[in-house]
């Protein structure tokens, strides 16, 4: 599970320096590598990621704590499932919804999370404009304040396909990371780097 969650973080919030770069690649006049976009984001998308699995660690090892299940703390690290018995006779969907649960559950868990103890905007701008985590927060806020009601429909919209994408369509769900990601970086340009 812990593999699970620092992954899906990480290709999360690298995704938005992929954005970033295909939309430089094609608006520019100086385009970047594809290499620049990974190596500019991965650090912080690594450090965002280990942030994420300590507050699901502490959050789950407390409710395991407290309903007497103290063996189902060592699974958050640990738990092998890729055996012949959970293999065997599953569709693809099954299997893509097996592998892809715990993708979709930290994607609305990471949006909790940004919206609870940071912004919408709040990566970008650390990554972007070398914000620290307190300024980016704080300018971050201010602006999610003036658009309060688009970020809701926004943040519903992407609520309801991770929803879908557990259940229906699992196989929908690396679209639904980069559809984030670049919602995340569009809407970041949009607010903070288009001239008015």
């Amino acid at each position: 599970m812990a593999l699970g969650i620092f992954l899906s973080v990480t290709c999360l919030f690298v995704g938005v320096g992929i954005a970033k770069y295909i939309d430089l690649k094609y608006s520019s006049e100086n385009p970047v590598g594809f290499y620049w976009a990974v190596n500019k984001s991965l650090p912080l998308a690594v450090l965002s990621a280990v942030t994420i699995v300590i507050f699901w660690f502490v959050f789950m090892a407390v409710a395991n704590i407290f309903s007497g299940e103290l063996y189902k703390i060592g699974q958050f690290f640990f738990n092998w499932e890729l055996t012949p018995q959970n293999m065997n006779a599953q569709s693809v969907r099954e299997t893509a919804n097996w592998i892809y649960g715990y993708a979709n559950v930290t994607l609305m868990f990471v949006l909790l999370m940004l919206t609870t103890f940071a912004s919408w905007f709040s990566y970008p701008l650390m990554l972007f404009k070398n914000y620290s985590w307190s300024e980016a927060k704080t300018r971050g806020n201010l602006e999610v304040s003036k658009h309060r009601s688009a970020l809701y429909k926004l943040l519903g919209f992407i609520f309801a396909e991770a929803v879908l994408c557990t259940t229906v369509t699992p196989l929908l769900t690396p679209v639904l990371y980069m559809l984030t990601s670049t919602m995340i970086y569009v809407t970041y340009k949009d607010l903070f780097e288009t001239v008015k």
